[in-house]
């Protein structure tokens, strides 16, 4: 309820500040649990491709975000969960990896970090491990705006693909996460 509450009055925000192009909605499935894999170039891309999907996803957070008490109950309110980007998580692999068990929408930025375009330096193994071991296919979506106000945001959602390696190998998911993010930079 709360998120539908939230992502409506997004939405209704970013069609007067921006004009949003969405391209293939539909590419997104109506039920089943999916990685929603995106390039991440502002603070605004979680809500821009929230508002762009009809189903709820749930976001994987820099756990700076939860700092502030305020913060942290609106983020864990709209189903976000803090992860820490400098070691191994297992606390938020195991909420990302119970996420997409629950048949739900999982939404990461391979690169772990906003850039100004792709960039083999910003690939993180994270979003390929989590991929292989639920078994989910990645949804790449992509953002291309100036975020000026009135101008103009395109967001691309590809179809659904499968990453997955046919052996499960931690120096194998560094490739698979750098196949994810060229995937989304083509669309």
């Amino acid at each position: 309820m709360f998120y539908s509450i939230v992502r409506g009055a997004a939405s209704i925000l970013f069609k007067i500040i921006y004009r949003v192009e969405i391209i293939g909605i539909e590419n997104i499935p109506k039920e089943g649990n999916y990685l929603v894999c995106s390039n991440h170039a502002s603070n605004w891309d979680p809500v821009l491709v929230a508002v762009s999907f009809p189903r709820q996803i749930f976001w994987m957070g820099k756990k700076e975000l939860f700092k502030n008490k305020f913060l942290d109950s609106f983020f864990k309110g709209l189903g976000a969960f803090p992860v820490d980007r400098e070691g191994s998580d297992i606390s938020a692999i195991k909420s990302a990896l119970r996420v997409l068990k629950q048949g739900e929408l999982l939404g990461m930025f391979p690169e772990g970090t906003r850039t100004s375009g792709y960039s083999k330096e910003y690939v993180k193994p994270g979003v390929a491990m989590l991929a292989v071991k639920s078994r989910s296919l990645v949804i790449p979506v992509r953002i291309e705006s100036n975020y000026k106000l009135l101008s103009k945001v395109k967001i691309t959602i590809g179809r659904p693909k499968d990453f997955s390696a046919k052996e499960d190998k931690v120096n194998d998911y560094e490739q698979i996460s750098d196949n994810i993010l060229r995937t989304i930079y083509s669309l």
